[in-house]
């Protein structure tokens, strides 16, 4: 949000503060200064620009497609361009991503939330009017885009960090700390902080690499402030900190007292009048006693509650370094870890230490906020069938927050951890939080402890590592393909078995489109994605296709929590979805297309393909899930407005009918009377009959774990979590893992670990 009105009366009434700057030229004028008192080339730095990832957002995502998931490849594109230009310039980039959202900004966030499902739901009804993609003034971002976006930049080799605290804090506390040349983002309060120049990513031109730059100083001279007024000035127009309801008052005041001295020719104040007017206000009241002792005027019309957080909305602005302007260090400073006492020091330390880093997911956020949260997602609030993703994947979350704090844990209800969960979906009306409880994962042993998955050692910890993961998906079947097929067709296969379980409602031909797509992906360019023509879209495929994208998501959040089994390169979606791909798949799969065309006539992957369908095919039937076919035939041709056939047929109502979601009871993620409920569901014995037994404290003893499946699988794909010992890399003959992953382990039914263990594995 910023400053409320500030950008907007800058750039229309205060032109000689908005200064055009070519990047490349302020950045050698940034050597030339640090050089100054320097005597050796070695004492220079390399010019830095702090980069705001989240404003960054909607200026990479600039695919033609947005609205079937997301174009992937095409993105991660886009990202290595814009990286290389400013590569070439030789200026070094460091991205910060927001990590949290403080509670002081719960309700912006909330009011913001609301106001996108507005817009989705405009965007569903324009799909389902003219089965096309709405125009950009309905633009919506893929979902997950800044979580795979850390991740893809840090397969770029670029420095990323994700927050502990406000976002807008943390990059300008970077910037003044390391004399970085500017701040490159979207949002006015990087004005108010007294930090690095503020440039604008939204003027910015890649080709030639200018911008606007926002001058602090230049502002100050025009509203007759000085720089350190600004702050209160920001307060008292509006922020994340202090709403702008809270504040009206006193901008009327200061408005009627502006008007009397500056009479305005016709009624209404002239839009900028409001910056000067409290601007204004802030130097006749804000004199050099209150700068210095950091004190309210008590002339100023405030309530204590009022006063108590304008005054903390004022000190949010102040860096490190800078308290002492304001008589004291009260900066925001991050809380005591939510469920310390369920986890050990050093988990704690390794969850901060990934989470700042950028190379976890969703851990940091339960153990040490004790708050999850999920943005909105392109879902139809008027589709019946249809289950919102938060719902589907919550049995998942349960089984890694089981993980992450279960350990030990007695099995009784009485301080049994509970997570608050933030996210939108259709009917939540966001007015608390949805309080989750963990779930142990059922497992074949007793459960392990975080420290033993994160930081044990030994081809029997990988083992348990795995079959964690998979167990949080109820896909512990899929160990014998583990080395047989690509790693990313694994994690597509366990998610797409997921789903299926989860979604009664999901059809033969859904599974056919999602499997088809992940094994045709890996032999198309982001060129060829590009050019795939889509006659239409169908609005329920649309919804499928982020249901699967967050689904990636808690892939990586499950692989987290289970100590990493499998590299984090094979979760992300460019690896395993492609939106215009996926589309294709379930239009073709729905129009009864043969396999061998569903699969662009390929016989490798047409047999691949029919590996995985069988094995999604056997693995619902044990758990009682049986998958019919239920084709939607498309229509022709849509460019007209579409008639009751078409609504019918694609927004997501089976043919004849079908009772809501909302109707069947399925609020919680589970079925009632479903598979769930079935014996069957644990692989046709009761593993987990006595769940309390899971819960009981002590663990694994230095010995084999009972139970343990014996196998060797490879070691551990992320060495960051290990405690600083060497690993062993040796691997069975004929196991190289030489290469890009995703071109390793090509399609065999000889799984990784059937040749004995190398020596000294």
């Amino acid at each position: 949000m910023g400053v409320k009105g500030l950008q907007s009366f800058m750039d229309r009434f205060c032109p000689e503060a908005c200064v055009t700057v070519d990047l490349r030229e302020m950045a050698r004028q940034h050597v030339a200064k640090s050089q100054q008192g320097c005597t050796t080339s070695a004492n220079t730095t390399r010019p830095t620009l702090v980069v705001d990832g989240m404003a960054c957002l909607r200026h990479w995502y600039s695919c033609k497609n947005w609205v079937c998931g997301g174009q992937w490849r095409e993105y991660m594109d886009v990202l290595k361009s814009w990286v290389e230009s400013f590569s070439l310039a030789g200026i070094r980039l460091v991205f910060f991503f927001d990590g949290v959202v403080g509670e002081q900004k719960r309700q912006e966030w909330v009011k913001r939330r609301r106001r996108v499902n507005g817009e989705i739901s405009k965007i569903f009804r324009h799909m389902k009017a003219h089965g096309e993609q709405p125009g950009r003034e309905l633009f919506c971002l893929p979902s997950g885009l800044a979580t795979f976006t850390c991740f893809a930049l840090r397969s770029l080799g670029q420095e990323v960090f994700c927050s502990v605290q406000e976002a807008d804090y943390e990059i300008a506390s970077y910037a003044r700390l390391h004399g970085s040349m500017g701040i490159l983002g979207q949002d006015s309060d990087f004005i108010i902080y007294d930090s690095a120049p503020y440039l604008s990513v939204a003027k910015l031109r890649i080709d030639s690499l200018t911008t606007v730059l926002y001058d602090r100083q230049r502002l100050c001279q025009t509203i007759g402030l000085a720089v350190t007024q600004l702050p209160v000035l920001a307060c008292l127009l509006g922020n994340d900190v202090v709403s702008e309801e809270r504040m009206q008052h006193i901008r009327n005041d200061a408005m009627a007292t502006y008007r009397i001295h500056n009479p305005a020719p016709h009624s209404g104040a002239p839009q900028g009048h409001m910056v000067l007017a409290v601007a204004h206000l802030v130097n006749s009241l804000w004199g050099r006693e209150a700068e210095e002792t950091g004190l309210i005027p008590q002339s100023v019309n405030l309530s204590a509650p009022n006063r108590e957080l304008l005054k903390r909305g004022i000190c949010s602005y102040l860096l490190p370094g800078q308290e002492a302007l304001q008589g004291g260090d009260i900066s925001t400073l991050p809380s005591a870890p939510a469920f310390e006492k369920h986890v050990s020091p050093e988990i704690l330390k390794a969850c901060r230490k990934k989470h700042v880093a950028a190379e976890g997911f969703m851990a940091y956020s339960v153990v040490w906020e004790g708050v999850i949260e999920c943005s909105n997602t392109l879902e139809d609030e008027e589709d019946p069938e249809l289950l919102p993703q938060a719902l589907v994947y919550k049995p998942c979350r349960q089984l890694i927050y089981g993980l992450l704090l279960l350990h030990g844990h007695d099995g009784s209800s009485v301080d049994l951890p509970a997570v608050k969960e933030w996210f939108v979906y259709p009917g939540n009306p966001l007015k608390e939080p949805d309080m989750v409880h963990p779930v142990p994962v059922c497992l074949p042993f007793d459960q392990p402890s975080l420290d033993l998955l994160w930081f044990g050692t030994g081809p029997e910890v990988s083992a348990l590592r795995l079959t964690s993961f998979l167990s949080v998906f109820d896909c512990r079947d899929y160990l014998e393909l583990y080395g047989a097929i690509e790693d990313s067709l694994l994690a597509a296969l366990c998610l797409v078995t997921y789903i299926v379980l989860q979604v009664q409602t999901l059809s033969q031909e859904d599974v056919d489109a999602y499997l088809s797509q992940a094994v045709c992906l890996r032999r198309k360019s982001a060129q060829e994605l590009q050019q795939i023509k889509l006659a239409f879209l169908s609005s329920r495929a649309v919804q499928l296709g982020s249901l699967y994208v967050r689904g990636l998501s808690h892939l990586l959040g499950a692989n987290c929590a289970s100590g990493c089994p499998l590299p984090a390169a094979a979760l992300m979606p460019w690896h395993s979805f492609d939106g215009q791909l996926f589309h294709s798949k379930y239009l073709l799969a729905h129009s009864g297309t043969e396999k061998t065309v569903l699969l662009d006539g390929d016989s490798s992957c047409l047999s691949l393909f029919l590996l995985l369908r069988e094995k999604v095919t056997e693995t619902c039937r044990k758990r009682g899930r049986v998958l019919q076919s239920r084709p939607n035939a498309p229509e022709q041709s849509h460019k007209t407005t579409p008639g009751p056939r078409y609504r019918e047929r694609h927004t997501g109502r089976p043919p004849g009918g079908g009772e809501s979601w909302r109707d069947r009871g399925e609020t919680t993620g589970g079925h009632g009377g479903g598979w769930r409920e079935s014996r069957e569901a644990w692989g046709g014995r009761s593993e987990c009959e006595n769940r309390e037994r899971l819960w009981e404290g002590g663990g694994y003893g230095a010995g084999r774990m009972r139970g343990a499946p014996r196998f060797h699988p490879r070691p551990h794909s992320d060495s960051n979590f290990h405690d600083g010992r060497p690993q062993n890399t040796s691997r069975p003959p004929n196991q190289s893992r030489g290469g890009s992953y995703q071109s390793r382990g090509r399609y065999r039914l000889a799984p990784r670990w059937s040749q004995p263990p190398a020596p000294g594995t």
